[in-house]
């Protein structure tokens, strides 16, 4: 065999590898696809759009069409999550950017045909970027009692060539009255401590001394810096190209809910509001437009009934990024 035969046939082997790899994720991607046989089984758990709506599971609609037959008041917490004012393709849905003013006009009509399904206690995190932000504010303030603004870190960011860098979102607290939920005490975040000051006796003062090192556990604020947004080698990521991590989901749901309380996501996507939901006692209900996006939510719903856990919250609290191995050596000292 000539040279220049041997360099097409090591090219073509080359190209195999390269398609293959392609086709199939590589053995440390964790990433959750559906196969055409999840497909098949998981489509009859859908719930049908009709007046006697059940109030725990997916409903495949576009959620100003099925609101009105859903019952008034029964909602304890609202995730809302909308498409933020970018242009963007959602598995063939696609959202396009609008000004200002028009996108303010859609939001308002999200929220008022929303507004019914809330109790007088319910609580609400609208999620979105600093562009959408303004809109998001002005819009909830007409609506509901705007609490706080919570700015959470993306861990990587969104590189720019003319401006700064985008490496922040924002979820707005909102609550419908005074009369509402918070848990504090469900929502703490465990930091390494690098100055361990002690009271004269020697004791520790307000952090705690463990085999696994030196911790306290700090009071919740509004701006996270411990949130990694879902990536190929963990097992809650999905191909949906806004998904939100189950940790920082959970902390919504803590703080705002009590175990046994109802968690609606009305544009449910990947589906973490309800899967959160469910690994931590809360009933759920999502919905969206799109069956794909539906069906991975059903079937993250029946991997949560034998893997409850979720990265970045255990002992009762939540942990900074890049913990796990401590978290691992806190769980075996127990």
């Amino acid at each position: 065999m000539s040279n220049r035969n041997r360099e097409i046939n090591d090219f073509s082997r080359l190209i195999a590898i390269l398609l293959s790899m392609k086709e199939s994720p590589a053995p440390q991607n964790r990433s959750l696809f559906l196969t055409d046989s999840d497909r098949s089984r998981l489509r009859s758990r859908l719930i049908s759009p009709t007046r006697n709506i059940a109030l725990t599971g997916t409903i495949q609609a576009d959620c100003l069409a099925i609101a009105p037959l859903l019952a008034d008041r029964f909602v304890d917490l609202m995730i809302l999550d909308p498409p933020y004012n970018l242009t963007k393709n959602f598995n063939g849905f696609k959202f396009s950017r609008r000004a200002v003013i028009e996108y303010s006009d859609w939001l308002d009509q999200v929220i008022a045909t929303l507004k019914p399904l809330l109790k007088p206690t319910a609580s609400i995190y609208i999620c979105g970027d600093w562009w959408s932000s303004a809109s998001i504010f002005a819009v909830a303030s007409e609506h509901f009692i705007v609490r706080n603004r919570i700015t959470w870190e993306r861990e990587k960011g969104r590189g720019a060539k003319t401006n700064w860098k985008n490496a922040s979102e924002d979820i707005w607290f909102c609550t419908c009255s005074k009369d509402y939920t918070f848990n504090l005490e469900s929502v703490k975040l465990r930091r390494r401590v690098m100055a361990p000051y002690r009271t004269e006796s020697g004791k520790p003062k307000d952090w705690q001394e463990t085999e696994s090192g030196n911790f306290r556990d700090t009071h919740p604020s509004n701006f996270w810096t411990d949130i990694t947004i879902p990536f190929w080698s963990m097992p809650e990521n999905t191909a949906h190209p806004t998904q939100k991590s189950e940790k920082l989901i959970a902390k919504l749901i803590l703080a705002s809910s009590n175990p046994g309380d109802l968690v609606f996501d009305p544009f449910v996507g990947s589906g973490t509001s309800s899967v959160v939901a469910k690994k931590l006692g809360r009933q759920y209900l999502g919905v969206d437009l799109n069956e794909e996006y539906c069906l991975l939510t059903e079937r993250r719903l029946e991997l949560a009934q034998g893997s409850p856990e979720i990265q970045g919250f255990s002992d009762g609290v939540f942990w900074e990024r890049n913990t796990l191995p401590i978290q691992k050596r806190s769980r075996d000292t127990k």
